[in-house]
């Protein structure tokens, strides 16, 4: 049976603590390093701690957009501005020196324009020591974009993901449902993992809409509720 992404609108914002890391354990103790708690008092940009660029690759649904997003709400958390750049942007801003990293996202699928752009913003962070967090689907070696850009991308720190096996994706519906105090069966779980994309973004659309679901209907968590919720979303 094929299996279905959900989109139901419900999403819980990305953080580096909700961030399910599975075979992935290696690329989230890198940003983990790579952005340490901002004392007080210290002012923006004080911290350099690595100025090589990290290059975060995968397939789809392996949780590439959830790091960066994280690591962009943990330096905004902290009072930093940033760049960002991805490949719906349509007027790029110039480069800002107080922003304190820059963040280019799904740059495999970059034209010429926000190549240019991404080159631009990566020669000017490199020079002002400040991260540059990017991420794409292929390899760098696989990178379709001009040459200058793509063996930037991978000087530095090249981090692949993976998507998450059955078992893994069981262990982390569990231990969502069990923070949520959902009581969540292994029928009810057999029947979203046979019918429900094992991204993890999918996975948690899945128990935030469950949650939100189970909640407003005042009824308990089985396949007849999934179901019900589907036909209504």
């Amino acid at each position: 049976m094929q299996q279905i992404a959900l989109d139901i609108g419900l999403r819980t914002p990305p953080t580096l603590d909700n961030y399910f890391p599975g075979p992935n354990a290696a690329a989230l103790a890198h940003l983990q390093q790579l952005l340490p708690p901002h004392s007080d008092g210290e002012p923006a940009n004080a911290r350099r701690p690595d100025s090589a660029p990290t290059y975060v690759w995968g397939p789809e649904g392996s949780g590439k957009t959830h790091l960066l997003q994280a690591a962009m709400a943990g330096l905004r958390a902290q009072g930093h501005s940033l760049g960002y750049l991805d490949a719906e942007t349509q007027e790029p801003a110039d480069f800002d020196e107080s922003w304190a990293a820059v963040v280019m996202d799904d740059v495999h699928l970059y034209g010429d324009a926000l190549q240019h752009t991404a080159f631009s913003w990566f020669v000017q962070a490199h020079t002002l020591q400040r991260p540059v967090l990017a991420a794409g689907r292929p390899a760098p070696v696989d990178l379709a974009l001009r040459e200058d850009l793509r063996t930037r991308l991978g000087w530095g720190h090249v981090l692949g993901l993976q998507l998450l096996d059955e078992a893994q994706s069981r262990a982390v519906l569990r231990q969502v449902a069990d923070a949520r105090g959902l009581v969540l069966s292994d029928e009810v779980m057999d029947f979203t993992l046979r019918r429900f994309s094992r991204d993890l973004g999918s996975l948690m659309q899945l128990l935030d809409g469950l949650d939100r679901y189970a909640l407003q209907t005042q009824r308990a968590l089985t396949i007849p509720l999934v179901k019900s919720m589907l036909e209504n979303a």
